[in-house]
């Protein structure tokens, strides 16, 4: 393979890992804004559940629908359409900022990122593997995972900014992200494709909701560490701006985006920091960060003090990370190389599954019981499937270095 090929496709990778963080960026920017979006439409605080929960609809819908279609018709062609979408929602942001708008541009903002998570991870991979053929897929899925994550991080920081120092702050966020997004679209085009359309193409049906043959128990195990850490993202997504205001009475926009800024920005860094360190360390510092992160929000919440509350984030946040990041290798290592955007498509599946459903459990739980308890609870069931997705992962990584020694 010549290096005009290698450097083609090292660029394609960076062009591709920009658009990642720019378009999960934008699925959060607006977690900052909801209290203004509360108090411009009047509605209630369970809507910021419901309209959070439309937005976890779309991003399941869309993997359950189309998750593997890049298997087939190619990365490029998915991801400029999962750009598209993002367009359409800003669009919608602007013109209908009323609920129901909010509702309609949540769910395709959620079907943009449905397309984008298991299509560009898989992507990433492929075009790292040509300009980069010896270096192996674990930093290519610390790069994926990082800038997952790391997107999800930036969005409430920059929407907190724009809401706190920018005039129109539910203008204005829309109409810079519209930009940038055609930008991002335009250099799509020039990104390397990495799949080989077939001549005919298969008869469409929706993913199977099936784990890869002979790795059951890795994609069970995988998807229960997901679930779990995704329902500590959902949490600081969706309601970080309700406790902050009913815990702590804090109501700075720019506050309301540092709590889920540090969840997600901790994660993404310590997927990169950690990627040199065996799986099997990188579960324990998980296991042992999740612990410490949750008990910590727990003190901060009772006692209450806020700055234990974002720090018990932040450290809670390195270890969902580190599961994450886990998940995702063990279970491309089982993937067959030919549905393999399908097989992350499941889980990532499963995984906003987890972002979605304990929050609107939460969201509920809200209406006619003081936040406290309700976290408490939340965090005591998230701790227990974390802890045990952990140790049984790490179990298993202990075992396999093991028979590789022998």
């Amino acid at each position: 393979m010549d290096d005009r090929t290698r450097s083609r496709h090292h660029l394609g990778f960076w062009i591709v890992a920009v658009v990642f963080v720019l378009v999960m960026s934008y699925a959060t920017v607006p977690t900052p804004l909801y209290p203004l979006y509360q108090e411009l439409d009047g509605f209630p605080v369970a809507m910021i559940t419901v309209i959070f929960a439309a937005f976890a609809a779309g991003v399941m819908l869309a993997l359950y629908l189309a998750g593997h279609v890049s298997d087939w018709v190619g990365r490029r062609r998915v991801l400029l359409v999962a750009v598209l979408l993002s367009i359409v929602a800003a669009v919608i942001f602007l013109l209908w900022p009323e609920t129901a708008g909010l509702l309609v541009a949540r769910v395709i903002d959620g079907l943009s990122v449905g397309l984008l998570t298991a299509t560009a991870t898989a992507h990433l991979g492929e075009l790292r593997a040509v300009a980069r053929p010896g270096e192996g897929p674990a930093l290519a899925a610390s790069l994926a995972g990082a800038a997952n994550i790391g997107g999800l991080a930036l969005g409430p920081l920059i929407g907190g900014l724009f809401a706190e120092f920018l005039p129109a702050p539910l203008v204005l966020p829309h109409a810079v992200y519209l930009v940038l997004l055609v930008a991002a679209a335009g250099a799509l085009l020039i990104v390397p494709e990495t799949v080989t359309r077939p001549d005919e193409l298969p008869a469409y049906r929706p993913q199977r909701l099936a784990v890869p043959e002979g790795g059951g128990r890795v994609f069970l195990l995988a998807g229960a560490a997901v679930f779990s850490g995704f329902a500590v993202f959902g949490l600081f997504t969706s309601l970080a701006p309700t406790f902050l205001a009913k815990t702590f009475d804090e109501t700075d926009h720019l506050l309301a985006g540092i709590p889920p800024f540090a969840v997600f920005a901790a994660a993404a860094i310590g997927q990169v920091a950690l990627a040199g360190l065996s799986l099997r360390r990188q579960l324990t510092i998980a296991i042992i960060t999740c612990i410490a992160g949750l008990g910590l929000v727990a003190v901060g919440a009772v006692v209450p003090e806020l700055i234990a509350f974002i720090v018990g984030g932040a450290i809670a946040g390195v270890g969902v990370g580190l599961l994450f990041k886990a998940a995702t290798s063990t279970v491309l290592a089982v993937a067959d190389p030919a549905r393999r955007g399908g097989t992350l498509a499941l889980l990532f599946l499963v995984a906003y599954t987890g972002l979605t459903v304990p929050v609107i459990a939460v969201g509920v739980a809200l209406v006619s019981i003081p936040p406290v308890p309700v976290l408490l609870v939340f965090i005591a069931l998230v701790l227990v499937g974390t802890t045990l997705a952990g140790l049984t992962m790490r179990r298993d990584a202990a075992r396999a270095a093991a028979s590789i020694a022998s």
